[in-house]
C-alpha cells in the first residue's frame, strides 16, 4: 500500500503533541484538517514555512481547519519551538517508532532520517483533498494551502 493520493481516505494514527496530550486523526472528523510533516524544528526553512502559516492563521481559523504539524522531533523541542515562534496550531511528534507516521504517508525520507516536506489537506470525512511532497531542500507554498482549501468549498466539500 502506497501513501495516500487526492481521493483516498487518510491512514489514521495517533501522535502525541506538544505538550503529551494524544491525538488521533480520526477523532478530528467532521472539520477539515491540513497535516504538515516537516524535517526539523529550528531549522531555517522550517521556520520560515511554519511562521507562514502562523501569519496567516486567520485564513485557517475562518475555514474551520486543524492544522497538524509533524516532525521526528521530542515534544519538548517542539513546544519550545511553539513558544518561541508563536505558533498558534498544534505539533505532534512522530518519534516512537521514529518516523512511522511520515512513513505511511510516504514522506519518510530514510536517508536524513526525518520526514521530507509533505502537507496533507483532508476534508471532513477524512478524504485526502489536497497533497504536496517536496525534497526538504525544497520550501512549499503557503498559498497554495488556501486555494486549495477554497476549491474544497467550491466542490462541495467543508472547510
Amino acid at each position: 500500500m502506497g501513501p495516500p493520493a487526492v481521493g483516498d481516505h487518510a491512514p489514521d494514527f495517533t501522535l502525541r503533541d506538544q505538550d503529551k496530550e494524544p491525538v488521533t486523526l480520526s477523532d478530528l472528523r467532521g472539520g477539515p484538517v491540513m497535516l504538515v510533516f516537516f524535517p526539523l524544528a529550528f531549522s531555517s526553512t522550517c521556520t520560515r514555512e511554519l511562521c507562514e502559516i502562523r501569519d496567516d492563521f486567520g485564513a485557517y481559523e475562518r475555514r474551520g481547519v486543524t492544522v497538524l504539524g509533524i516532525s521526528v522531533d521530542s515534544t519538548n523541542a517542539l513546544r519550545a519551538w511553539r513558544q518561541d515562534q508563536g505558533y498558534r496550531n498544534r505539533f505532534l511528534s512522530d518519534r516512537w517508532p521514529v518516523g512511522a507516521v511520515a512513513k505511511l504517508y510516504g514522506v519518510w525520507n530514510e536517508k536524513e532520517g526525518q520526514a521530507d516536506r509533505g502537507t496533507f489537506i483532508l476534508d471532513a470525512d477524512g478524504v485526502v483533498r489536497y497533497a504536496v511532497h517536496n525534497p526538504s531542500s525544497q520550501a512549499r507554498d503557503e498559498a497554495a494551502y488556501v486555494a486549495a482549501l477554497d476549491a474544497m468549498v467550491r466542490r462541495g466539500g467543508s472547510a
